[in-house]
């Protein structure tokens, strides 16, 4: 219909011929009339479908790649939040997680048009698995389980934009844990308020209910907070050896780091100030 061959008798005898008449694969296809028919029929029988990219960034949650993926018109957002919250769906994809938070890897993909949200969830939990079975081994080391790197990644990911700060972030918190300290973490607190409005308040630090409340709770909060790279679970499987035990915001996407209480309470004094002046 589109003019790609002059007789669609030709096409169809030569599918007959080759035995291979019932074998064509649906999907959507980028063809020219440059192409031979026999070149078509191959690109019809192999299944080389069109692809789109996509670039998931670190640090996204799951409702965030899903209206990503939506925008790309590849697959519908609520069927994707419904697969990445399908603790039926993780056990079968291996995770040993109620959820698929942090298990989904971010990455440029290239996908085809037709897939399910449940084969993109697939993907995506494969590809972080490729990667983390060369972390695994660090981990071990360090008495981790996968589901606590993840974790772990996962506020790492969310505490700084400057990738080279990864291992001293993860450093912090490594050696609050060792000493019972709690984590104290802004992002993990504001994952667990439902529809957040951008403002933290010291009712939000204090409130015993959010599981997610790291000032509050002790270790590690129930799961990730968002979608890690491979450098922040390298990170957190290699942190870096600091005796860092704090860290306050400079305003540029960087930290000061502290070892001490009074170093930490300076620090934020200056910073405080700073942007009091601007």
């Amino acid at each position: 219909e589109r003019g790609l061959i002059r007789d669609a008798g030709v096409l169809t005898w030569l599918a007959r011929w080759r035995g291979v008449a019932g074998s064509v694969r649906v999907g959507e296809y980028r063809l020219s009339p440059s192409q031979t028919p026999g070149e078509i029929l191959t690109q019809l029988i192999e299944g080389r479908v069109a692809t789109y990219p996509v670039s998931i960034p670190e640090g996204f949650t799951a409702t965030m790649i899903a209206d990503r993926l939506d925008q790309e018109g590849l697959v519908d957002a609520e069927a994707f939040v419904a697969a990445a919250n399908d603790p039926t769906f993780a056990a079968e994809l291996g995770i040993d997680a109620p959820r698929l938070e942090g298990y989904l890897f971010p990455d440029t993909y290239s996908l085809p048009k037709g897939l399910s949200a449940r084969q993109v969830a697939a993907l995506m939990v494969e590809q972080f698995k490729q990667v983390y079975r060369e972390l695994a081994p660090k981990a071990k080391e360090r008495g981790l389980s996968m589901h606590d790197v993840v974790t772990l990644a996962s506020i790492v990911e969310k505490e700084t934009g400057a990738p080279e700060e990864r291992p001293l972030i993860a450093s912090v918190f490594a050696n609050r844990m060792a000493r019972g300290m709690r984590l104290e973490s802004d992002p993990t607190t504001i994952y667990g308020i439902p529809d957040f409005d951008g403002n933290l308040r010291r009712q939000h630090l204090l409130d015993v209910h959010n599981p997610y409340n790291t000032y509050v709770i002790s270790g590690l909060p129930p799961g990730p907070i968002s979608n890690p790279g491979r450098d922040a679970l390298r990170a957190v499987v290699e942190p870096a050896q600091t005796d860092y035990l704090y860290f306050v915001a400079r305003g540029d996407g960087t930290h000061v780091f502290s070892r001490t209480y009074r170093e930490h309470v300076n620090a934020v004094n200056e910073f405080q100030r700073r942007r009091a002046r601007r």
